[in-house]
């Protein structure tokens, strides 16, 4: 008997061998991270999984809170569950509340959970630069952190991946001098690794590269202490310029992203080289990293095969999988389901069956990149029997804007698990292309996780409300149902609207790549802004209320922007040059207001920006290149013609008024003097001397934007609100 327990006694310590995992060192050190001073409340043990999906318990017994799971991330999701639902607390990227009660509430019971989702996808090829690019260990790790309390098992893994490249072509006997040609800046990889770009930004030092290898093996290796199954890379045919050179009978095409970009190297899946490089490429990988025998290929990432032939596209995509398949014979291919809605004209159902079937079922897993607003699955039979993910897009290049579609979040992934139609779908997954805002919207999502059934979207944001603000508030309760039904109602939109304040100065109401058409009712949201303030001294003390505050506020000013600008380009096609200077002094001041209040908050700080990417470099040269890639990426994303311009534009403090306050500035001076002048306004002489200003500052490197927030987040909203709520009412 004694020793049929002690046997027992070992394996709840170490873990079930059959699908349990648990290392509780690792567990009880997350929960320090979490909860510092607290994990001795807490008892971790392992279960089993259930059906082949992880399931964690949640019970009470001698004084403690027992969290059990089958491996370190269930562990995790039962002390998110515990500090949600019995102690109203909220962990998230823009504000978070552990506001703990003295004595730890019990829990009544048994709470059992198992999730209905063998995979949970987190990021995007994308996130890893328009957020990620300057992220050190510790930013990384509470993401991690993050990811595991959210129920994440199926994590994008790419850093690092460029010191890969380089020790697979410098095997093939290709120079530094050629690799400067080929790899991008730090800020641009994620585009390099799609294949879309080539060396701008660059040249790439080596000390990124080695140390960006170290970092990746940080996150591995934590990723995987959870229980995570990481995504690793794989070879899609992008090779430097000089491989026609060196190889001069490869079969190598040239491609353009038709991005303002020079033409980048493709080599064809028909070479037998591919194979080869593919192989050497995962070898190299998994002696640096290892492997979960999960990689990442999107082989025509906004770029249109040569043929839509499908014998052609059946062997590429053979070729492609046998490249990996050729160094781990258990490869599972994950495949970004993005072209399918985006090269749509092209990619019939006879070119996507063509695609996918010419992989095995079980080895392949398509994410369907855009189920929130564009899905794919319910056009191609549910991707014709492949393993599918249900994602969540939702932002695009990082831009800042109050946006979603909650009620579509909230229920359509519960109700796709369900249809007969939705055939092979394992999962959800969240693959938005920048993070750090919206968390509301990201909570939702991931609120699926342990489901399987929609949420009730006005109940659960009273709940987040309650626990991200640390009190129920009646106010707060009905600014965020106003949100829910205008802000979060979104439409069909490559991401939500911006402001026209972030626009290279024009009469027009929005210009390419910056889109100011609203889905709701400015109205509403004002209406939401006044119950937020008069909640704001009861809850100025959550950090989550203050951002939501300021970003609110935000909004609501970015909005009337628009308004304002018309009535200045108004008065200036009527030639009232009194009301002209009114309007155009009142839109720089409404700029300047804006910079003031986001300068109160850490999240949205050009400086912290800057100064992340100038912490990478370990010379003056590194730290300006970073800088630069920092700058462009932000504003004109390439060179001074770039047609990226504004892609990712931010509204933050020290951006506004140190580079779109500037520009409206030289066009409002123009245009005035014409008005004095009485002379046509210079458009294209307009357009070459801001063009020629936008390239020197992205070129600076004058330290004038700091890292530090500086005045108060709810009194500086406050007096926005007095200064600018009878004005806009106004304007409706």
């Amino acid at each position: 008997m004694r020793k049929c327990l002690l046997v027992l006694a070992a394996i709840i310590a170490f873990g079930f061998k059959a699908g349990a995992q648990v290392d509780q060192k690792a567990s009880y050190d997350f929960i320090e991270r979490i909860i510092p001073g607290k994990s001795n409340l807490f008892t971790v043990e392992a279960i089993p999984q259930q059906n082949g999906k992880d399931v964690f318990e949640l019970e009470s017994r001698n004084g403690k809170i027992v969290l059990r799971g089958n491996n370190g991330l269930s562990i995790a999701s039962a002390l998110n569950y515990y500090l949600k639902t019995y102690c109203f607390c909220d962990i998230g990227w823009n504000g978070t509340n552990l506001n703990l009660p003295a004595t730890l509430p019990a829990v009544k019971g048994l709470i059992h959970k198992t999730t209905p989702y063998q995979y949970r996808y987190y990021l995007n090829y994308c996130t890893f630069n328009y957020t990620m690019a300057w992220w050190d260990w510790d930013r990384w790790q509470k993401e991690i952190d993050w990811m595991a309390l959210n129920g994440i098992n199926l994590p994008l893994a790419i850093t690092g991946e460029e010191a890969v490249w380089q020790s697979v072509y410098k095997d093939m006997g290709f120079t530094d001098k050629q690799l400067d040609e080929f790899f991008s800046g730090p800020a641009y990889f994620s585009w390099f690794w799609m294949g879309n770009i080539d060396a701008w930004g660059g040249p790439l030092p080596q000390h990124w590269m080695d140390s960006h290898k170290t970092l990746q093996k940080k996150i591995l290796e934590r990723e995987r202490s959870f229980g995570m199954t990481p995504v690793l890379s794989s070879f899609t045919g992008h090779v430097p310029p000089s491989f026609k050179d060196k190889f001069p009978g490869a079969k190598v095409k040239k491609t353009n992203w038709d991005a303002g970009f020079p033409d980048v190297f493709i080599l064809d899946p028909d070479d037998p080289m591919f194979e080869t490089i593919g192989k050497k490429y995962i070898e190299a990988q998994t002696k640096e990293f290892g492997t979960d025998h999960l990689y990442s290929a999107d082989t025509f990432n906004e770029n249109v095969p040569p043929t839509n032939d499908s014998t052609y596209l059946d062997g590429m995509s053979k070729k492609v999988f046998n490249s990996m398949a050729a160094a781990d014979p258990k490869a599972i291919w994950v495949m970004q389901g993005w072209m399918f809605h985006y090269n749509n004209k092209f990619w019939q159902p006879q070119q996507i069956k063509a695609l996918l079937n010419a992989v095995p079922n079980e080895q392949m897993i398509v994410l369907d990149l855009y189920s929130d607003a564009h899905p794919v699955w319910n056009r191609t039979e549910a991707y014709y029997g492949k393993p599918w993910i249900w994602s969540m897009l939702q932002n695009f290049g990082g831009n800042i804007s109050l946006f979603g579609r909650m009620r579509h979040v909230a229920a359509d992934p519960a109700i796709a698990l369900h249809d007969p139609e939705s055939k092979n779908m394992r999962g959800i997954g969240v693959t938005p292309e920048g993070i750090e805002q919206n968390p509301a919207l990201f909570a939702l999502m991931l609120e699926n996780v342990w489901r399987d059934t929609p949420i009730d979207a006005d109940a659960w944001v009273a709940n987040y409300a309650q626990r991200r603000y640390g009190q129920a508030n009646g106010q707060a309760n009905e600014a965020w149902h106003i949100l829910l039904n205008s802000v979060y109602s979104g439409g069909l939109t490559e991401g939500g609207p911006e402001s026209i304040i972030v626009a290279r100065p024009t009469f027009k109401k929005y210009i390419d790549r910056v889109l100011t058409k609203l889905d709701y009712d400015p109205m509403q949201l004002a209406k939401a802004w006044g119950l937020l303030i008069n909640a704001a001294d009861s809850l100025k003390q959550s950090d989550g209320f203050q951002y939501d505050l300021v970003d609110v506020t935000r909004q609501v000013l970015a909005n009337y922007a628009s308004p304002l600008q018309q009535k200045m380009a108004q008065a200036y096609q009527n030639k009232d040059q009194q009301q002209f200077k009114l309007y155009s002094s009142q839109f720089l001041e409404l700029m300047d207001d804006m910079d003031a209040l986001l300068s109160t908050r850490k999240d949205f700080l050009l400086g912290k920006w800057i100064n992340e990417a100038r912490a990478n470099g370990i010379t003056d040269k590194e730290k300006n290149l970073y800088e630069f890639n920092a700058r462009d990426l932000v504003t004109l994303w390439g060179d001074k013609e770039s047609g990226l311009r504004e892609y990712s534009n931010r509204q933050w403090a020290g951006l506004i008024k140190g580079y779109y306050k500037q520009r409206w500035a030289m066009f409002f001076n123009q245009l005035d003097k014409s008005l004095s002048d009485k002379t046509d306004f210079n458009a294209d002489a307009f357009d070459k001397q801001v063009k020629d200003w936008e390239w020197q500052w992205v070129n600076k490197h004058d330290n004038a934007y700091t890292d530090v927030a500086k005045g108060d987040a709810v009194e500086k909203s406050k007096q926005l609100f007095v200064k600018y709520n009878a004005v806009i009412l106004g304007t409706h």
